[in-house]
């Protein structure tokens, strides 16, 4: 293990962007998402630690993004939409005082890129859902800022290169699993550590079989028992290919081997992952469900914020659960361990045909366990993925739009299937 290449992210490492004293200057980006609105209650909780001078948000939300901007005197604000700038200036205009100078707006697909890039902030907090925050964070890391990643397809997609630009801790995780293992890593050393244990709540169809999943409705996989999450993350976690995706994460972050990288279902989602070390000694990062714990970590580190989410009250009785991983009927994690394995273009891959037979399942034009069959058979035919020193994001960016195009003929071809088997059999029974 001393000769494996040095991890991305690191609690040992502290990495300096070389900026002033005073409170630490974050740029949001997502600003309106999950991430981003419980970022900046944190901000405004602590205004003597942090202070953020640009958000970006992809412009269905201009009423909110007026109001945070405003609120938090940020200089720039950027939106991907471009339509939406005229109601975004007429929102800022109308909580702005009369001579008040409004911040600066960049628009358009590039805009959060462009955010991440700019200025002499400390830290930029990716909170954009997707593999469209690759380009934001590699822009933030080639400008020398600290990474606060919550975005984790943008790792997944695009790990070698995000890998040839990163230095020894610069990127700080901010998903609730891998702030756990951050955490649970600084109490040993790297020799030391035996194995990942990422915890997973088993979403809505905890303890189902495959074949009880095949009727499944979209209603009944957004019925999340723990979280509340967008919806295509919401049905990762029913599918729990947002476990595959975090075992990928897992794998690039720590360098740890995918085949000591465990997944473990815990349905109560108060201990968030846990490190095993050659002693036999497991330790835990546990509190009760609240992103807000992860998010300090990212914006905070090495210090800690106080009272940035709550504790338990031991004073209560509770149970905590564990159950193995039935493979069987969660077919995602074995297949994200095999992209993760063939690396280059092959997460991009698997992601990009995730989120086009999501978009189906939620339009009806999928079923549940139809899912994961038709993203095994575009990770199949796509075969042997662009790997090396010289991947590109266009590699990337090519190799996503054929798993999308791809999955949706699939998706299409069986649609058609099932509406004629539909009416042959209601030919048959009139």
């Amino acid at each position: 293990m001393s000769d494996s290449p040095a991890p991305l992210a690191d609690p040992h490492l502290v990495y300096d962007p070389g900026v002033g004293d005073g409170p630490r200057e974050i740029v949001v980006l997502g600003s309106t998402g999950s991430i981003g609105t419980q970022a900046i209650d944190l901000v405004l909780r602590n205004p003597d630690r942090f202070a953020v001078t640009g958000l970006s948000a992809a412009g269905g939300r201009v009423s909110l993004l007026a109001e945070q901007a405003h609120r938090l005197r940020v200089r720039t604000v950027a939106v991907a939409r471009e339509d939406a700038v005229p109601a975004l200036r007429e929102a800022l205009s109308r909580l702005y005082g009369p001579g008040e100078p409004l911040p600066e707006i960049l628009a358009g697909a590039q805009a959060a890129t462009e955010l991440a890039a700019a200025g002499d902030c400390h830290t930029v907090l990716n909170g954009i859902t997707g593999s469209i925050g690759l380009a934001p964070t590699l822009a933030a890391l080639e400008a020398g800022r600290t990474l606060a990643l919550a975005n984790k397809e943008s790792l997944i997609v695009g790990g070698p290169l995000v890998k040839a630009l990163a230095k020894p801790g610069q990127i700080i995780p901010v998903d609730s699993e891998h702030a756990a293992l951050f955490q649970a890593l600084a109490a040993g050393t790297r020799p030391e550590v035996r194995k990942l244990v990422v915890t997973a709540s088993g979403g809505p169809f905890r303890g189902r079989t495959k074949a009880e999943l095949a009727d499944v409705t979209p209603a009944d996989a957004l019925a999340h028992p723990t979280w509340a999450m967008g919806p295509v993350i919401t049905i990762n976690s029913a599918t729990l290919v947002n476990k595959g995706l975090e075992v990928i994460e897992a794998h690039l972050l720590y360098d740890i081997p995918f085949d000591r990288i465990e997944v473990v279902v815990h349905p109560q989602s108060y201990v968030h992952s846990m490190v095993e070390f050659t002693d036999g000694s497991t330790l835990a990062q546990a509190t009760p469900p609240d992103m807000r714990g992860p998010i300090a970590i990212g914006l905070g580190w090495p210090q800690r914020v106080p009272d940035a989410a709550p504790a338990f009250d031991w004073t209560k009785a509770s149970t905590w659960e564990f159950f193995p991983l039935d493979n069987d009927a969660f077919p995602s994690v074995g297949l994200a361990r095999h992209v993760g394995e063939l690396a280059g273009t092959a997460p991009a891959v698997f992601n990009a045909a995730n989120e086009e037979c999501v978009d189906a399942f939620l339009n009806g034009a999928l079923p549940f366990n139809g899912i994961m069959e038709t993203v095994t058979r575009v990770v199949a035919e796509h075969g042997t993925p662009r790997t090396g020193t010289s991947l590109t994001v266009e590699d990337v960016l090519e190799a996503e739009a054929w798993a999308r195009a791809r999955a949706r003929e699939l998706t299409e071809h069986m649609t058609t299937e099932k509406q004629m088997t539909t009416e042959q059999t209601a030919e048959a029974r009139a």
